[in-house]
Order: C-alpha cells, then sequence, then structure tokens
C-alpha cells in the first residue's frame, strides 16, 4: 500500500526539477521562507499592541509612583500639623514656669510691690518671646478707624474736630502675625 500512495505523490528527481526556479529553490521552499521570514517580523498591529502595552505600562508605574507621593505628602502634612505649634509651646514653656514661681511667691508676700514688679517681669519676658516668633502689637488709639485692622465696639461724640473718625480707645488690643491680623483690636471710635 505505501508504494502505491508513494507512486501517487513521489516526488522524483525530474519532478523536483521541474519545480525549482532559477534561484535554486522548489517554489514551495520559496514561499515557506517568506511565509517564515514574514511571521518572525512583527506586523504593525503588534508593534502598536506593543506601544500599547509599554506605554499603559509606563502610566501604570507613573500612577503608582504619584499616588505614592501624594499618601507620602499627606501624611507628612499631619505630622506637620501635629507639631507646628512645638517651636512656640517650648519657647513658652519658661513663661508658665515664671507663672508657678510667682503664685507660690504671692502666697507669702507681704509686700505688694515686689509681686508687681515679678508679673511685670514675666508679662515682658512673654512679649518678647511673642515678638520673637513674628506677634505684633497694633497700635490704635489715636489713629483713624479702619475697618480692616479695628472692630467698632461703639462710638462716642469726639471732644475735638480731629478726633472725629479716630479711635479714641482700645478695649482689646489687635495684633499681628508676620504682618497679617490675627486679631482685631476692639476700639471705641470718635463721632
Amino acid at each position: 500500500m505505501l508504494k502505491k500512495k508513494n507512486k501517487g505523490n513521489s516526488e522524483t528527481p525530474e519532478n523536483t526539477a521541474d519545480m525549482t526556479n532559477e534561484n535554486g529553490q522548489v517554489d514551495g521552499q520559496e514561499e515557506a521562507t517568506e511565509a517564515a521570514s514574514a511571521e518572525n517580523t512583527p506586523s504593525i498591529e503588534e508593534k502598536h499592541k506593543e506601544e500599547l502595552t509599554q506605554a499603559n505600562d509606563k502610566y501604570l508605574r507613573l500612577y503608582a509612583e504619584f499616588d505614592n507621593f501624594r499618601r507620602r505628602t499627606t501624611k507628612e502634612r499631619e505630622e506637620a500639623r501635629k507639631t507646628e505649634g512645638k517651636d512656640v509651646i517650648i519657647a513658652l514653656l519658661p513663661v508658665l514656669d515664671d507663672f508657678e514661681r510667682a503664685l507660690r511667691a504671692m502666697d507669702n508676700a507681704t509686700d505688694v510691690a515686689s509681686v508687681k514688679e515679678g508679673v511685670t517681669l514675666i508679662q515682658h519676658k512673654l512679649k518678647n518671646i511673642l515678638s520673637h516668633k513674628g506677634l505684633k502689637e497694633m497700635q490704635s488709639i489715636g489713629n483713624a478707624f479702619d475697618p480692616d485692622l479695628h472692630e467698632a465696639i461703639t462710638s462716642v461724640p469726639a471732644q475735638t474736630e480731629d478726633m472725629k473718625g479716630k479711635v479714641m480707645d482700645e478695649m482689646e488690643k489687635g495684633y499681628e502675625l508676620n504682618e497679617r491680623v490675627i486679631r482685631f483690636a476692639k476700639v471705641i471710635v470718635g463721632a
């Protein structure tokens, strides 16, 4: 049986010679070689798919990196908020100690002048610490009323014509922190 099949499909040297081209390759081999080389070189669609996967990978990496950065900065901000007043508090601790010593001294004090002098020294120390941290008292009395700096509680008749619209008295001092108003001065304005 094998012989019958071989006879029908046999490629004898004469048949093979008929199928060769001028390059010496069999016609079927040339097509197979072209097909194999076409399979080895990626098509345009495959190139685009590969570029797309690379771009997608870069995007995912960049997104993950940004997400990590965002989480890290959020955590750092929370840490900073928790400790942002730390330096001011540390600077104020000696004043707190001075007040405790003053209270102990007042229990045994017989001279009011020395107690007053001690409290004045503590107040001066507190003002110095706060001024080094950027706090500044606003001077309001005698200045023109400015709604950006002052809060008018009431108005009283002015004693002279030039005091109209000016601050006559100050109920609470106003303060600025680094050139920014943090508390408006509560004032009485001349009318």
